[in-house]
């Protein structure tokens, strides 16, 4: 019986130990995806690509933009890993008006009405820096 006891008590220390590491680093564990800032630069550019890709795979006569970033993790794993999901949300800039298609900043959202249009997206990008390389893995997008 005092095995049992034992056993329990040090299984319970070892979950303490593991959160308070965990909590002490604001990551739950090495390797494990952890939350980021909305406005974290890195994560900027990222959404910001993931909505070219977006708009080159549209058939949509309009360019689309991020309008609200909902959910944002990075997971350190040879290179770094990008969870996102966000809102892109159509503009007023057309995408045959090509001095807008470098620059998403210069387009404002359309107004509500019938070309207002908003769709929710997830998306998974591995990015490795050293390399210059940027993966998009996942990139779900629904009205």
């Amino acid at each position: 019986m005092m095995g049992l006891k034992t056993l329990l008590l040090l299984s319970l220390l070892g979950v303490l130990e593991v959160r308070l590491a965990a909590s002490s680093h604001g990551h739950s564990m090495p390797g494990s995806p952890y939350n980021i800032s909305k406005i974290d630069s890195s994560l900027q550019k990222v959404v910001l690509a993931a909505a070219y890709s977006f708009n080159n795979q549209s058939n949509d006569a309009y360019l689309f933009k991020p309008s609200a970033i909902h959910r944002a993790q990075r997971q350190i794993v040879k290179g770094v890993r990008y969870i996102v999901d966000l809102e892109i949300s159509r503009t007023v800039c057309r995408k045959r008006d090509n001095n807008n298609n470098n620059n998403l900043s210069n387009c404002d959202f359309q107004p509500e009405g019938h070309l207002h249009q908003t769709f929710k997206c997830h998306l998974e990008v591995w990015v490795i820096p050293w390399n210059k390389k940027s993966t998009i893995q996942v990139f779900v997008c629904k009205p």
